[in-house]
C-alpha cells in the first residue's frame, strides 16, 4: 500500500523521529491506524452501550430526571456510601 502524507503530516512525523519518539514514518503510520482501530471499538462499545440503554427505556425500565430525582438519587447513593463505610469500620475492629 503507499500512502502519502501531507507536507504537515510529514513534518509531524518527521518531529517525531527527531525526539525519538517514533523510528520511522511507518512507525507514525501504524500508531495513527492502532489509535484508530481502538477509537473505533470504543465508539462500538459506545454504541452497545447506547443500544442497550434505548432497549432499557423502552422496557420502562428508565427513570425520570427532574430535580427531585437527582435528589434522591443523591441521597440513595449517600446512604449506600454511609453504609459501606460503617460497614468498613465495623469489620475493621
Amino acid at each position: 500500500m503507499d500512502i502519502q502524507l501531507t507536507p504537515d503530516q510529514k513534518a509531524f512525523a518527521r518531529r517525531a523521529i527527531e525526539s525519538g519518539r517514533l523510528h520511522s514514518e511507518e512507525d507514525a503510520i501504524q500508531e495513527a491506524l492502532a489509535l484508530w482501530e481502538e477509537r473505533e471499538r470504543q465508539r462500538a462499545e459506545f454504541l452497545l452501550t447506547l443500544d442497550d440503554a434505548r432497549a432499557s427505556l423502552a422496557r420502562g425500565e428508565g427513570r425520570a430526571i427532574t430535580q427531585e430525582s437527582m435528589r434522591q438519587l443523591a441521597d440513595e447513593v449517600k446512604e449506600r456510601g454511609r453504609a459501606r463505610l460503617l460497614a468498613d469500620l465495623t469489620t475493621s475492629r
